[in-house]
């Protein structure tokens, strides 16, 4: 077997599984406390990132950042190397909201992997189920679940409605929404705007995994979504105007006209 799954994927598995045979035989709410512990063991990771993210976006938006664009704007070189010291005195790390991120990334793999075989549908998915159980996991033999049914949904496949994901569109927006720094006009404009695109992006992506996978799957994507954008309105003050705003492309908004100076005469 390989080293992925012995301490990735196995141990995901036989938690939900445990879950499942304590929870009373509820595979959708054995996924939703699964998802609530993940995140729960991952905050430190998102603070983190929380803490850079704001840390950076309070660097670019003070004067001297400002005045250090003005000075070396045509020159990219220059001021990519006085960006680079200046975050080195503010002690601010440019890398600080990704690495957490990078982190998680294979642990998200592993959920998903998890979730999948934990839903098997077909006897060979059954019997790949049972040779992932740890032996000592109480009546290991009798808690693999044959009955995947939620509402209209069978976990094991895609939501026939779209329902869910819909609502994988909208939390993944939001929360995207929420962690991307409003930079105030600060920083290259160009980055900016694709700073701000990413997250409409990576909510149609999530959106599209949620059309093609078990439903089962987009039940943890809502529920983490949700939990993360809880997580960061306690931590954060949020401008709830500004997310459920229609500026949904992260286009620069229009700058107000500047009266004319009247003449003196």
């Amino acid at each position: 077997m390989q080293l992925w799954d012995i301490f990735i994927t196995q141990p995901m598995v036989n938690s939900l599984m445990f879950l499942y045979q304590l929870l009373f035989n509820n595979f959708t709410l054995s996924i939703v406390v699964f998802t609530v512990l993940v995140r729960a063991l991952t905050y430190p990771l998102t603070y983190q990132q929380q803490k850079a993210t704001k840390a950076l976006t309070e660097l670019q938006q003070s004067d001297r950042w400002k005045k250090m664009q003005e000075k070396y704007g045509k020159d990219r070189e220059k001021m990519s190397q006085e960006q680079m010291k200046l975050m080195q005195e503010a002690g601010v790390n440019p890398f600080g909201s990704c690495l957490p991120t990078l982190i998680q990334f294979p642990i998200l793999i592993g959920l998903y992997q998890a979730i999948t075989r934990a839903m098997a549908v077909s006897p060979l998915q059954l019997l790949d189920l049972s040779q992932q159980l740890y032996k000592f996991l109480p009546n290991a033999a009798t808690i693999i679940p044959l009955d995947n049914k939620f509402l209209w949904l069978n976990l094991g496949l895609p939501d026939p409605y779209f329902v869910l994901p819909l609502l994988v569109v909208v939390t993944s927006y939001v929360q995207s929404k929420m962690m991307t720094p409003a930079t105030g006009g600060a920083g290259d404009p160009q980055m900016q705007q694709t700073t701000q695109m990413m997250g409409p992006m990576m909510a149609v992506m999530f959106g599209w995994i949620s059309l093609n996978f078990p439903s089962g799957l987009s039940i943890y994507f809502v529920v983490a979504n949700l939990i993360g954008v809880a997580q960061y309105a306690l931590t954060t003050p949020v401008d709830w105007k500004n997310i459920f705003s229609l500026d949904f492309l992260g286009l620069p908004a229009r700058a107000p006209a500047v009266p004319e100076k009247k003449k003196k005469k």
